[in-house]
C-alpha cells in the first residue's frame, strides 16, 4: 500500500478478503467505511467499520 494513494471519501475499497465498502471519513491512520458486501462471515455493527490505510485497496 506504501505506493499507493489512501483512499478519498465516496472510494470504493476492498479488505479482509472478501469485504467492499464505501470511504465515509479520512482519518489520519485510517478510514471509516460503510460496508456494500460483505462475503465473510464477519458482523459489523451497524455496517461500518475502521480499517487501516495499509489494510486495504483501492477498487
Amino acid at each position: 500500500m506504501s505506493s499507493e494513494k489512501f483512499a478519498d471519501v465516496g472510494d470504493e475499497i476492498y479488505f479482509k478478503s472478501g469485504i467492499k465498502g464505501i470511504v465515509e471519513k479520512v482519518n489520519t491512520n485510517s478510514v471509516i467505511v460503510e460496508i456494500t458486501e460483505n462475503s465473510t462471515d464477519l458482523v459489523f455493527e451497524g455496517n461500518k467499520t475502521v480499517v487501516a490505510h495499509k489494510n486495504y485497496n483501492i477498487l
